[in-house]
């Protein structure tokens, strides 16, 4: 039985301390300082039962193996609650209307015309939040299934749609 809290400890220990540092680099300090309140306590009551339990290996074994599940549960967290930003560049063929169609929808599209081995292309710069990555992804490759997507996390962003939209600018 202490050697399943033992476990649990590290596993939440290691969940909370992976969400922290997430929010941390995502600039959420606030809810960070929070966090760290309540993973140091855990961190000290699950290195108390270690520590008074190391004389059979199990219980290191137990608590160092417990480690990598929370690192998964800690990722997997934080891709649930998704927070910020996610920036996709489309490259396709199509000229107008994945712009068109996007903008419906709510998202802000700049586009250009770029040059590429096979000729001309559109490029479609996208701003959106991460929670909604897959609805986008599909919605651009089902207006073109051979579109080229490029994603990556924007840290900051000053100016343009989408501070008008956060009633920021």
């Amino acid at each position: 039985m202490v050697y399943v809290a033992m476990g649990l400890i590290q596993i939440l220990y290691v969940a909370l301390n992976s969400f922290r540092l997430v929010l941390m680099i995502k600039g959420k300090k606030l809810l960070a300082s929070c966090i760290s309140t309540v993973e140091i306590f855990v961190y000290i009551t699950g290195l108390a039962l270690v520590l008074h339990h190391l004389e059979t290996p199990l219980g290191v074994v137990v608590y160092s193996a417990s480690y990598g599940i929370g690192i998964l549960i800690g990722v997997y967290i934080e891709q649930k609650i998704a927070l910020g930003y996610i920036t996709l560049q489309v490259i396709t063929e199509n000229e107008f209307e994945m712009a068109s169609s996007l903008r419906e929808k709510g998202y802000g599209v700049t586009t250009w015309m770029g040059n590429g081995a096979a000729g001309h292309r559109m490029v479609h710069l996208i701003l959106a939040k991460r929670k909604e990555y897959h609805h986008l992804q599909s919605i651009i490759q089902e207006i073109d299934p051979k579109a080229f997507i490029i994603s990556y996390e924007p840290m900051r962003f000053v100016g343009g749609f989408w501070t008008k939209k956060l009633g920021a600018g």
